[in-house]
């Protein structure tokens, strides 16, 4: 989290590129079914706010980011959800919410002390008997080396992306995932080359740290692609 990642940084702009929000309908469908009949619902690491897009038409959402560029990519696409800038092991908001929602920025918490503390920060903003959903992209015993590409075009710009993910060290709580961008702008094409440093844990870390933080009872779903959901 230390590190700067230029996807999140200075390629913000070029996020529904990469990553366009109606390709998250159906996977926001499983979310909001966890969520059930909460009415307000956190979220952290929203990123550029596909997720919310679709949630929100449910939800009274708050958006939680630790960059403010990306905040700026979903309040272009979310007027109406609050946004605030802030670190997911960190922030408090004062108040208390009927959901918190985590995706895929969980990753980013590459020791279990950092897990915890934004497991924390999931349970002091969340009302008894409320629900958390956690969604990280990987756990330790389903993890697999691969290589994944993709993008589309905008207006007079277009971009592209190789994605490829290994575990260098198995003896670690990290992955690796490294990005190849090409962009291409009104005829201009330059290429960037981002490394993200991701966490992984056991099913076993997982519940563990939960249960350490507070949370009474901890159920394992099934997400899109068939990742595990907390």
């Amino acid at each position: 989290m230390t590190e700067p990642l230029r996807l999140y940084g200075e390629l913000a702009g070029w996020w529904q590129l990469l990553s366009p929000p109606e390709e998250y309908a159906e996977e926001a469908g499983i979310y909001r079914r966890l969520l059930g009949d909460a009415r307000t619902v956190l979220e952290l690491g929203s990123g550029g706010g596909n997720n919310a897009s679709h949630l929100k038409r449910h939800f009274e959402m708050t958006l939680v980011d630790a960059s403010e560029e990306m905040l700026e990519v979903s309040r272009g696409l979310n007027p109406e959800c609050r946004h605030i800038q802030g670190d997911m092991r960190t922030v408090r908001l004062d108040e208390t919410f009927d959901g918190v929602f985590v995706h895929d920025a969980i990753d980013y918490m590459t020791s279990l002390e950092d897990l915890r503390a934004a497991m924390e920060t999931a349970y002091v903003h969340l009302r008894p008997g409320g629900v958390a959903v956690f969604c990280p992209d990987h756990v330790r015993e389903s993890f697999r080396p691969g290589t994944d590409h993709g993008g589309t075009d905008g207006a007079g710009r277009g971009m592209r992306y190789l994605e490829w993910t290994l575990d260098p060290d198995p003896d670690d709580s990290t992955y690796i995932a490294d990005y190849v961008f090409v962009l291409r702008d009104e005829g201009e094409v330059r290429v960037v080359y981002d490394q993200h440093v991701c966490g992984l844990f056991s099913i076993q870390e997982w519940k563990d740290a939960l249960t350490e933080v507070g949370f009474e009872s901890v159920e394992i779903a099934a997400g899109d692609e068939d990742r595990e959901v907390f």
